[in-house]
């Protein structure tokens, strides 16, 4: 009766804390980036790297990240849009629309986003906002509420500068990072250039995105008040990061800063075998003289974890078994955690099968346990 009731009681192993990665060759210290603000985010969630990072600023093109989401909430990729005369009339970086002109939502969104153009954030503003872009700003400030951008107030559609229309490093790297989980964004702000209708070919603002390997995508800003801003992604052997810069004195200046903070966030990360395969994670009886079974993982996994972190293993598995056991059998359950988020899971299996034990190993079993009893009354 005993052995039965063990055969279903689960053994949840203790809460062993143990540090997966080591720090050696990360970069401890964080840099010093020649920047009015900044703001490094890393997937896990944790907060890498900061400095007056809630302060409200200008932010320039930047902005546009919000209008194509906006945009792409609000009305089809193959919507045709006339250029209307307002739209037309925006000065600065353009791709140069006249008014009447006909091009679908796509294209005025690459052209938004690649060459980062005032006059087709307008254009699509106008579209989705039924003629009024201060409608359209509503959508844009409720989609920042929405995300928990709590530093940003937007003006316009496009970012030029505009009293009232800021945002933080912050919240333009929270920014970046839910843009870019939106595949069209995402693509956009991949590619060098963008060709619209009438063989017109525009480059591409943002310069780092060629010069550097690990970046992801990113978006760049440029006017007086916001000076030059840009935030990005970058990912390296399954780490990501996100972060910002706001408010650097030159081109350059911007996309060393920009390169160097994103550097020291994937430098915190290891890539790191948080499941191993090879490993006997927990031992189960069978009974009637058989032998145990091991329990493992089907696969490895890897997974890339901030260097130092300590992670926290729970194992949930039989410790008996009824017979026979199939190799393969699912009888338990690994789990690893970093802090509270779950950062790799796997069921636990039969590494080889026992077969039933047949009347006669039973039969030996129960004389042999008879016996041992026996002597153990007697002594």
């Amino acid at each position: 009766m005993r052995r039965a009731l063990l055969a279903v009681v689960a053994l949840v192993a203790a809460l062993a804390i143990f540090v997966l990665a080591s720090s050696a060759g990360a970069q401890t210290s964080e840099p010093v980036i020649p920047a009015a603000s900044w703001y490094l985010l890393g997937d896990d969630g944790d907060v890498l790297a900061r400095h007056d990072a809630d302060r409200s600023r200008a932010i320039a093109s930047i902005t546009k990240l919000m209008t194509a989401i906006v945009v792409l909430e609000h009305a089809k990729l193959d919507d045709v849009v006339r250029v209307s005369p307002e739209a037309a009339r925006i000065g600065e970086s353009t791709v140069y629309l006249r008014a009447g002109e006909e091009l679908t939502v796509a294209e005025l969104l690459r052209a938004t986003l690649i060459p980062s153009a005032n006059d087709a954030a307008e254009a699509l503003a106008l579209h989705v906002g039924r003629g009024s872009a201060d409608r359209f700003v509503d959508l844009m400030n409720a989609k920042a509420k929405e995300l928990g951008l709590t530093d940003t107030n937007f003006e316009n559609p496009h970012g030029l500068d505009e009293r009232g229309h800021v945002s933080s490093a912050r919240d333009v790297t929270l920014l970046v990072r839910y843009a870019l989980g939106i595949p069209f964004i995402r693509d956009a702000l991949s590619r060098s250039s963008v060709t619209l209708p009438g063989g017109r070919t525009f480059e591409s603002t943002d310069d780092l995105l060629t010069s550097w390997a690990p970046l992801v995508a990113g978006k760049t800003g440029h006017t007086r008040d916001a000076g030059w801003s840009e935030t990005a992604a970058a990912q390296r052997g399954g780490a990501a990061v996100y972060g910002a810069v706001l408010g650097t004195d030159s081109r350059t200046t911007r996309n060393d800063a920009l390169r160097k903070l994103l550097a020291y966030g994937l430098d915190q990360y290891r890539r790191v075998q948080v499941i191993d395969r090879a490993r006997v994670y927990a031992t189960a009886q069978t009974g009637y003289g058989q032998p145990d079974v091991e329990l493992v993982a089907p696969r490895s996994v890897l997974r890339s974890i901030r260097v130092g972190r300590p992670l926290v293993e729970r194992i949930v598995a039989r410790i008996a078994l009824t017979l026979p056991v199939a190799k393969g059998a699912r009888l338990g359950r690994v789990e690893v955690y970093d802090g509270t988020r779950l950062v790799a899971e796997s069921s636990l299996v039969a590494a080889e099968g026992v077969p039933d034990a047949g009347t006669w190993a039973k039969g030996k079993w129960y004389v042999t346990q008879t016996a041992r009893n026996l002597w153990g009354i007697v002594t």
